[in-house]
């Protein structure tokens, strides 16, 4: 039987720093937060060189001396291919700007980044021998928990907000998970899948309440740093709701610095909300490290409509140590942002991703980013699964053809 080289030695609490073994099954620590997986690094970094890369296949499991599954069966693979780094240099020109670059993650399976962090999941379940599974979703995450579920024979339930976009919904379902809707936000699904752990006897997979989605999501950080030749930009603007990916990358970041991979610099870390559900935002602002519930929460962006994370003194202290801050951006700026990225980049970004570019428009005009400054944008998925606002006309065959109006709409 293949064993992975891996250099996990255990896993610590978030808050606390209580430690926990390593190969069995954790959700949340005793203190009732996220678990972090910790890494012999000084033993990684004599493992591997970054040469070594180079004959690997181009997916996020050539890191796997990063990952912390040991045995290479228990992998779940559905193509994970890295994410190409897009050039937005009209838009570049048009806001007379430093480079900016669009970090894909829609070329992944199911079409998201959700991918990332629940390939390693469902692959850390299938080893520890988890059978069932369940989470709340606003759609994209449900939808690869379905498909990776699938892949490995694990049983799924999944609960979404009544106005979940249709596509998550029907592509849930279809994809094999008994699918619920309830008229409520994330946080109330989440609330069904707590309470029900006893008696369905599934195990938890809500953003951070298990340890390695984080450990997924940590990828990007890991790719980014080998697109760029192993630098880092100077900004990262990140589509926050659970904030899993920008927790995950912060800690790349210090690992890869750790086995000496990368300097001592870090982008500054800037958290993405929508104004109408922006816990992070408002905490951040009030100098508080957790972020009270946000009421009445509202968006066009529904994968960044979170009113409560799990993690939200995670992302604050990455953002803060970062020096860099959590903004919020009106949903007609999400909506002005996504049309422009498809006419003048032809990148067709999702809701969440269009919301980076209109906060990258606002803070070079307040000045919190500077224009000289390297900016990487996260266009969390496709944006084939939302709604396109768009115009079109008709033309009739029974009339002759009119090329001067064709010309002229």
């Amino acid at each position: 039987m293949e064993q992975f080289q891996t250099f996990v030695t255990h896993l610590e609490c978030s808050y606390t720093g209580k430690t926990y073994p390593a190969d069995q099954l954790h959700g949340l620590s005793e203190a009732g937060k996220p678990m972090l997986v910790r890494y012999d690094l000084d033993a990684l970094g004599k493992s591997i060189k970054k040469e070594d890369l180079i004959t690997r296949l181009p997916e996020f499991w050539r890191y796997r001396e990063f990952l912390p599954v040991r045995k290479s069966e228990n992998v779940v693979r559905l193509g994970e291919l890295m994410t190409p780094l897009l050039p937005a240099s009209k838009t570049q020109q048009q806001l007379g700007c430093g480079e900016i670059l669009i970090k894909d993650e829609g070329r992944l399976p199911t079409g998201s980044f959700k991918a990332r962090g629940l390939a390693l999941a469902v692959s850390m379940a299938k080893e520890l021998g988890v059978k069932r599974m369940a989470m709340p979703t606003n759609g994209n995450a449900g939808a690869a928990l379905a498909a990776y579920c699938s892949r490995a024979d694990i049983e799924t339930f999944v609960f979404c907000p009544e106005d979940t976009p249709k596509v998550n919904i029907e592509e849930i379902a279809f994809q094999g998970a008994k699918t619920f809707l309830a008229n409520g936000f994330i946080n109330n699904c989440g609330r069904i899948v707590g309470e029900g752990k006893a008696e369905m006897g599934w195990f938890d997979t809500s953003t951070l309440k298990e340890p390695y989605r984080i450990e997924g999501k940590k990828t990007m950080g890991l790719e980014l740093a080998e697109q760029l030749g192993w630098d880092v930009p100077d900004v990262i603007l990140y589509p926050t709701g659970g904030g899993t990916g920008l927790i995950g990358m912060w800690k790349a970041f210090n690992e890869l610095e750790a086995i000496g991979w990368i300097g001592s610099k870090r982008p500054r870390m800037v958290a993405v909300q929508a104004e109408g559900c922006a816990p992070i935002v408002k905490a951040y602002e009030d100098g508080e490290r957790h972020a009270e519930l946000w009421k009445d929460a509202h968006t066009i962006a529904a994968g960044i409509r979170v009113p409560a994370a799990a993690g939200d003194f995670l992302i604050l202290d990455a953002v803060r140590e970062s020096n860099g801050f959590a903004v919020a951006v009106s949903d007609e700026a999400i909506n002005a942002a996504h049309q422009e990225c498809a006419k003048t980049e032809g990148v067709l970004l999702c809701p969440e991703g269009a919301a980076t570019l209109a906060a990258l428009k606002q803070e070079l005009a307040t000045g919190r980013i500077k224009k000289e400054e390297k900016v990487v944008l996260f266009n969390c998925a496709t944006g084939l699964k939302y709604p396109m606002t768009s115009t079109h006309e008709k033309i009739d065959l029974n009339q002759p053809i009119d090329y001067e109006w064709i010309e002229n709409v």
